[in-house]
């Protein structure tokens, strides 16, 4: 507190002047005494208080500097300077009030309260406009629990099915294959060679991995409210949670970008270990930037507190909910919401490339009436497969807000669940491929055989190589196709 030199200099010009001046500073680090009729939430429960014996000091020009420190981001609060004001409050015997109180923000961590006369000051906290109220939390974590345990199971499931088709088939089955990549490179170059088996294989392993980061997500969010009061658990667990939404995000952008080999860079690209190098990107870049915060700001993580408001004004018996999570502001707008921003924007335009180029290839055939539900399904799977519902919270504001909880949290909950109904889409649109490829394949084999029997016949698109694509096999091998032309067969 910073008193002016006018504060003395009114006591000294009085008629009874005493030979000594009194100034009494009060601290209080509880609110117990000065509770309102709304139960108001003052920042760190600190109130100062400073008289001047037996002179009532008010209306002063040069005015009293009273610093409030915080050791957290106060970015999401509103925050306001108070003073006690006796007699004001109708259930209490007092109130706080704002007259004759500035509020200077110094910093994220400083609140300067600039005043005009001498009581009880405080700072007054409120949640902006994104506070939740205590009547939407139930439905909203209901939601999530449920949403994040159905994504769990589906993907669980979802990766059985795929090694117990590679157990009983011998490789992974045609499930996830885009229409629109599979029709454009039909399109574009004739019927499919057997080579395009293995970047199937390369993108149903980039599949597996989201699950996986999908399935460590819902686990560690599903977790983390359990252990808010065990600090060193919750810093570990609020880590794990960033790692894990960083994981699910990147691996998001990492089918981006092989959606974007798959359209614009079909052959003629020699990645050497493909698949290994998008796993220790996947897994190993959101690793680094977590051990990075935690050497660089362990406090960064934490016990987080998420506000809630009630529709009445007396209760007094609200409470906050927590969860472990990230505690500083500024990191969650760095490495949360700038990081999904990113990859956000970077999907849209692959899903925007992708329906132009389904577009051009429908123009050219105009055959739109015959594929229109297709391509529907196929834009809505690139959306779910490319994560776009996970820009959702950008809309957070105003009149957005309401409707932007529910859906974000419908949807991102459900991100794994609607990842396998994509599958199994796809696997159906797979199956009626293969049989109809199949019959076809019968037709022209008896056909080839009346006109030259010593030909053999083209292997079907049910045929799996009898070994098994290493993990680290490559997806896009330059000269594949010279050596498919240069079997037999071909």
């Amino acid at each position: 507190m910073q008193f002016p030199t006018e504060l003395t200099q009114r006591a000294c010009k009085a008629r009874e002047a005493p030979q000594e001046l009194r100034l009494i500073c009060i601290y209080f680090d509880m609110k117990y005494f000065f509770q309102d009729d709304d139960n108001s939430l003052l920042l760190n429960d600190n109130i100062l208080g400073a008289s001047l014996v037996n002179h009532s000091v008010s209306s002063l020009r040069q005015g009293i500097n009273i610093s409030f420190w915080h050791n957290e981001s106060l970015e999401r609060y509103d925050l306001t300077c108070v003073f006690w004001k006796e007699g004001a409050g109708k259930a209490s015997w007092g109130a706080w009030s704002t007259a004759g109180c500035e509020t200077i923000l110094i910093s994220s961590y400083q609140v300067l309260c600039h005043c005009d006369h001498l009581t009880y000051f405080a700072v007054l906290m409120k949640l902006s406009s994104t506070e939740i109220s205590m009547e939407l939390l139930a439905p909203l974590t209901y939601i999530s629990i449920v949403g994040c345990s159905l994504s769990t199971v589906a993907s669980l499931l979802t990766i059985l099915l795929h090694f117990y088709s590679r157990r009983i088939l011998g490789c992974f089955p045609r499930t996830f294959n885009l229409g629109i990549i599979e029709h454009s490179r039909l399109v574009a170059e004739g019927p499919p060679i057997p080579h395009s088996r293995k970047k199937n294989n390369s993108t149903t392993y980039i599949h597996l991995n989201l699950h996986v980061s999908v399935i460590l997500l819902n686990i560690t969010f599903l977790l983390s409210p359990s252990l808010t009061f065990q600090p060193v658990a919750c810093v570990a667990m609020a880590a794990l949670l960033h790692y894990s939404l960083l994981s699910c995000l990147t691996w998001m952008a990492i089918e981006g970008f092989n959606l974007y080999l798959l359209l614009v860079r079909v052959y003629n690209i020699y990645i050497q270990r493909y698949i290994l190098k998008l796993c220790a990107f996947g897994w190993g870049f959101p690793g680094f930037v977590v051990l990075l915060l935690l050497l660089w700001k362990s406090s960064a993580y934490g016990r987080y507190e998420i506000q809630i408001k009630t529709s009445q004004e007396n209760d007094a018996n609200s409470q906050n909910t927590s969860i472990c999570w990230i505690k500083s502001m500024e990191i969650q707008w760095v490495f949360v919401m700038g990081y999904a921003g990113v990859t956000s924007l970077f999907n849209l335009v692959i899903l925007i490339w992708a329906v132009k180029m389904l577009h051009g290839l429908h123009c050219r055939e105009k055959k739109w009436e015959s594929r229109i539900c297709r391509d529907i399904t196929t834009v809505l799977g690139l959306s779910v497969l490319l994560g776009v519902t996970w820009s959702l919270p950008f809309f957070s504001f105003s009149d957005f807000l309401l409707p932007q909880l529910f859906l974000s949290t419908i949807f991102n909950s459900l991100y794994g669940f609607f990842l396998f109904l994509w599958f199994c889409a796809q696997k159906r649109h797979s199956d009626l491929e293969a049989e109809t490829s199949s019959s076809l394949q019968m037709i022209r084999t008896g056909l080839q055989s009346n006109h030259s029997p010593l030909r053999s016949p083209q292997p079907s698109s049910l045929t799996c190589s009898a070994s098994p694509v290493p993990p680290y096999g490559t997806s896009h091998q330059e000269g594949g196709v010279e050596e498919d032309m240069a079997h037999p067969e071909t």
